[in-house]
């Protein structure tokens, strides 16, 4: 069974981010580092963070086999100047197609596969970005919520 594609239409969210070139794939391998350096900043700067999540906002490339530009990020509750390379970056609003997913990190791929699949069989066009809204942690993978967004043209 495909996850469920629901279309909503969203308003920007502001986000503390660090961006990083990564190959289509490998996220796992390279936002640790970047959101680390993103939670740093915000340690030293009160107030600007209350309850954000966790938000990975990805461009994606012109050509396959090209790398992606990914803002690791977490959101926060105002303007700031820039750190560093920690930059304000705001997600994208408008329409939207959108799969929750529940469930360990590995399974997202299935999620991101519902949404292209999605666009395909309803003739949309993607606007080339997207981005991953992580829910709060729980320490069974099983109960893992991670948002799938998809801006469309």
């Amino acid at each position: 069974m495909h996850p469920k594609v629901q279309i909503e239409v969203v308003s920007p969210r502001l986000l503390a981010a660090v961006r990083r070139e990564v190959a289509v794939g490998r996220v796992g391998n390279v936002w640790r580092p970047a959101l680390d350096q993103v939670w740093a900043f915000l340690r030293t700067q009160p107030g600007l963070r209350t309850d954000g999540h966790n938000i990975f906002l990805y461009q994606h490339p012109g050509k396959d086999g090209d790398p992606m530009q990914v803002d690791f990020g977490v959101e926060v509750t105002r303007e700031f100047a820039s750190s560093g390379e920690v930059r304000p970056v705001r997600t994208p609003g408008g329409e939207t197609a959108v799969v929750s997913h529940i469930g360990p990190y590995d399974g997202l791929p299935q999620a991101h596969r519902a949404i292209h699949q999605w666009i395909k069989e309803s003739g949309r066009t993607m606007a080339g970005t997207s981005w991953e809204i992580y829910g709060d942690w729980n320490d069974d993978p099983a109960k893992l919520e991670t948002l799938v967004v998809y801006l469309l043209c």
